[in-house]
């Protein structure tokens, strides 16, 4: 009885000494095709009362002597910023762009008027124009009939909501 155990457990001994199994190799995936960039958005046409809204909320905030209004979509920079330099009595826009310069065009439903826009050292992802707080176009704005457009050669038209953080602006720096 004594051998069928040695037997046994020999037995048992050697098979724990045999390696395991080799694992089949991985499966060789191809790569996943490439991400087409994303289509360019749509051109825009007919009034421009009409077009939708550029997506994004507006901020406020104060800093100092300066107040500031951002508008853009939550987790990206803003697409625009209004501020205002209340020791020069002036508000100046940024527009994100990728041009080096050229006019702005600011629509309301009461005027047009054309600004020039440049890069500035401080952040050349924006043009910058300055309107003097006597400008009719910053009351025009305030007073627009739901939407500001902000045009740029080359760029994507903003569309904006006039919402009273633009009147904020304005009258901080009118104060």
């Amino acid at each position: 009885m004594q051998t069928r155990y040695l037997t046994f457990f020999a037995v048992l001994g050697l098979a724990a000494c045999v390696a395991p199994p080799i694992p089949p190799a991985p499966k060789i995936l191809a790569a996943p095709p490439p991400v087409a960039a994303a289509p360019p958005p749509p051109r825009l046409t007919g009034d421009w009362n009409d077009w939708p809204f550029t997506p994004g909320n507006w901020t406020y905030r104060r800093d100092g002597r300066t107040s500031v209004a951002q508008f853009g979509a939550p987790g990206r920079n803003p697409t625009i910023n209004f501020r205002c330099d209340a020791e020069n009595r002036r508000v100046t826009i940024s527009r994100e762009a990728a041009a080096l310069g050229g006019p702005m065009i600011i629509r309301t439903s009461s005027m047009t008027k054309t600004l020039a826009a440049m890069a500035r050292d401080a952040n050349p992802a924006y043009l910058v124009a300055d309107i003097a707080t006597t400008d009719p176009i910053l009351d025009a704005m305030a007073f627009s009939r739901g939407r500001v457009l902000v045009e740029m050669e080359g760029q994507q038209p903003v569309i904006l909501p006039s919402w009273a953080e633009i009147t904020r602006i304005i009258e901080d720096c009118r104060g």
